[in-house]
């Protein structure tokens, strides 16, 4: 009871070992007091259990908690924090010091004490200008950081809604070519019905008259037996006197039923390969192309067809900015990266006034503006002002060609660092490249800008001729054929 009444000073309050009002005091033997964890922090830097003020050594375990003095400092916590946050709490001074070490404001004694003693402080006013730069500074890069997350969350937001986007549009385009694909199967359906349909009723109407033709060869068969018959049963005389006449009808001329050939339904033509036969069929409405174009590499004039094979300079799509996106120049990549092998394309560029083709590395810069040389990543050529054609090394080397190509062929040797360009209709080599890649290469390609609300001539990359081929061990192939 007397420890509960006992009253502290303010000094007395504080800590010895972190100089801060007491949290959790324990009360040694030697008669001192120390926060709980300094205590344990202590002793395990000491390695015995000695008190940090006199240095005795104490033999119990755990020291108890000084109750009272746990009190009175939990009030002088409550009374600090509610009191004026003026005055020093220690020596009820004006608080016109800052110390820079321990960052908190002080008095004019506590920077004599030896807590502050050799501490940097300054005025608290000249303190509070400095600190309030440096927040701001802070401040100011958590400002940004939010516009920055605003900014991307927007973004996440539109890309979210072009996924569903993308979405709806690539299931309206996958039914549009099922739907092509049921077409197709309906048509031939129906063809080979109509055949099965036609056989069957020219050979059921052969049938209907080889059936009525011996149906009047039993009449006139049978006829012709009652009479005989009926002649037999007569008299002598009667029978002789018709003899003549009964001979004759014996003498009747009936063939004997005719063997019907080839008459049931061919079902091997019907039937037999089916769906190889379809499937054969299906080669004339089905193409195959050895690239195919990456629209989430577009910028944001291209407009796609046929399949993503096809691209032209169009009106302005609203697209979400994601990394693979070319911005830099209305550009796009092909879907597909090589590394090693050989590869070629063809790209129908027709009488179109400008573009670019060719090959790109897949760390190319996409967002800002940079030249199309292979310093940059880039083997492409191309044709400006619809007259002069440039290859885009560094300076662009200008092309001197006999005839304008309406094809070109790329042929990318990734082994050997080349990259061939051909006029796909004489064969005849435009530009070759050499170099040694490093990574991945994608196809290139950009077409024309034109004037405003005007589309500008496609790219397209060629078909391969698909041919169904069967092998003698009758497994069926398809072959590929430029």
């Amino acid at each position: 009871m007397m420890a509960a009444t006992t009253s502290f000073s303010n000094e007395d309050l504080l800590c010895s070992q972190c100089s801060d009002i007491y949290c959790f005091p324990v009360l040694l033997k030697c008669g001192h007091n120390i926060c709980r964890v300094c205590l344990k922090k202590f002793w395990e830097l000491k390695g015995c259990q000695e008190c940090p003020v006199c240095g005795k050594v104490s033999l119990t375990g755990r020291p108890p908690i000084n109750l009272a003095l746990k009190i009175a400092a939990d009030n002088y916590r409550v009374q600090r924090t509610d009191g004026n946050r003026e005055i020093c709490f220690l020596h009820n001074e004006k608080l016109q010091i800052f110390c820079q070490n321990d960052e908190e404001p002080i008095c004019f004694l506590c920077k004599k004490s030896k807590k502050h003693k050799v501490h940097e402080c300054c005025p608290v006013e000249e303190a509070a200008q400095q600190k309030k730069r440096e927040i701001s500074k802070f401040l100011e890069s958590l400002r940004k950081k939010l516009r920055m997350l605003k900014k991307t969350k927007e973004h996440w937001e539109e890309t979210k809604s072009y996924i569903q986007t993308q979405a709806y549009e690539n299931e309206s385009l996958i039914r549009e070519e099922f739907e092509k694909l049921h077409l197709f199967l309906q048509e031939e359906e129906n063809t080979r019905l109509k055949a099965l349909k036609q056989e069957e009723k020219i050979k059921t109407q052969v049938m209907c008259e080889k059936i009525d033709s011996v149906k009047n060869q039993i009449e006139n068969l049978s006829s012709t037996i009652i009479d005989i018959e009926t002649s037999l049963g007569a008299k002598d005389l009667s029978f002789l006197q018709g003899y003549k006449q009964t001979k004759k009808r014996l003498k009747c001329n009936i063939q004997d039923p005719e063997c019907i050939r080839d008459i049931l339904i061919n079902s091997a033509k019907h039937l037999g390969l089916l769906k190889f036969g379809i499937w054969k069929k299906m080669v004339d409405i089905v193409k195959y192309v050895p690239v195919t174009m990456d629209p989430n590499t577009a910028q944001s004039n291209l407009k796609f067809s046929e399949e993503l094979t096809s691209v032209q300079y169009s009106t302005k799509q609203l697209l979400p900015d994601n990394p693979e996106r070319c911005t830099n120049r209305v550009c796009l990549l092909g879907d597909t990266g090589f590394t090693t092998g050989k590869h070629s394309w063809t790209v129908e560029v027709g009488k179109a006034k400008g573009w670019y083709i060719g090959v790109a590395q897949e760390s190319v810069n996409r967002k800002s503006a940079v030249f199309l040389n292979p310093a940059e990543g880039f083997w492409v050529i191309g044709l400006c002002n619809a007259d002069s054609f440039w290859a885009q090394t560094s300076p662009p080397t200008k092309l001197l060609l006999k005839t304008k190509p309406e094809k070109i062929t790329v042929e990318l040797d990734c082994d050997r660092g080349k990259v061939v360009f051909m006029n796909a209709t004489d064969l005849t080599t435009i530009h070759t490249f050499k170099d040694k890649f490093r990574e991945k290469i994608f196809p290139y390609f950009s077409p024309g800008i034109c004037e405003e609300e005007k589309i500008s001539s496609p790219l397209l990359i060629s078909p391969l001729t698909i041919r169904v081929d069967v092998e003698q061990s009758h497994t069926a192939t398809t072959s590929l054929r430029r």
